[in-house]
């Protein structure tokens, strides 16, 4: 491998020397940027960390590849007047792949279920002590509530039917008082409408 200066200019405004080079790599793949930055830096007489390839250009067939390099005099100009992306190619900033590792990690999270509108819902199992049943059925309200707003008006007195009948097959002798606490005004004269 044989690397060929083409062109060497020096820029005061940006602190730097621009090179254009060849490299000359009979029977070899193309050479890594690591490499080339060793020899440019023993041709040159700079260190190796203050040299930055901006870009290696390979024809198909051919043996010699086109690059084009920035020498800097210290580590803090070529952090200064250098892209991130630059810097990552040349191995003078580390690229952060936490990120993505991160979010393959995350165990994806089912949506919530949320129920049909003429589906059962199943009923919940409570034991009741003589003491706390009215304590029981106030906690219970409140749920009640919160999932009425979210349904069709139609349909809010088949679902509080069908909680009362299933409340009752559990607790045969509370169905009265139950009927009472859940139902407003206009529910209870259309269920006396339909009893006569």
């Amino acid at each position: 491998m044989e690397i060929e200066i083409q062109s060497k200019t020096n820029n005061p405004l940006l602190n730097r020397t621009e090179v254009h080079f060849i490299i000359h790599h009979e029977g070899e793949s193309t050479p890594k940027r690591e490499l080339i930055r060793g020899e440019l830096a023993e041709k040159l007489n700079v260190k190796k960390e203050n040299i930055m390839i901006n870009y290696m250009k390979s024809s198909f067939g051919t043996t010699d590849t086109l690059g084009y390099a920035k020498v800097y005099k210290s580590l803090k100009e070529v952090k200064a007047g250098e892209r991130e992306y630059i810097l990552i190619r040349n191995n003078v900033l580390v690229k952060e792949k936490k990120s993505a590792k991160e979010e393959k990690k995350k165990p994806v999270e089912p949506p919530e279920e949320k129920p049909e509108e003429g589906a059962e819902k199943p009923a919940e199992e409570t034991t009741v002590k003589p003491d706390e049943g009215k304590e029981e059925e106030t906690a219970e309200k409140p749920d009640e509530e919160k999932e009425e707003p979210t349904e069709k008006p139609a349909s809010d007195e088949k679902i509080i039917e069908e909680k009362t009948e299933q409340q009752s097959e559990e607790k045969p002798d509370e169905k009265k008082s139950e009927e009472s606490v859940e139902k407003t005004e206009g529910e209870e004269k259309s269920d006396e409408e339909k009893k006569e």
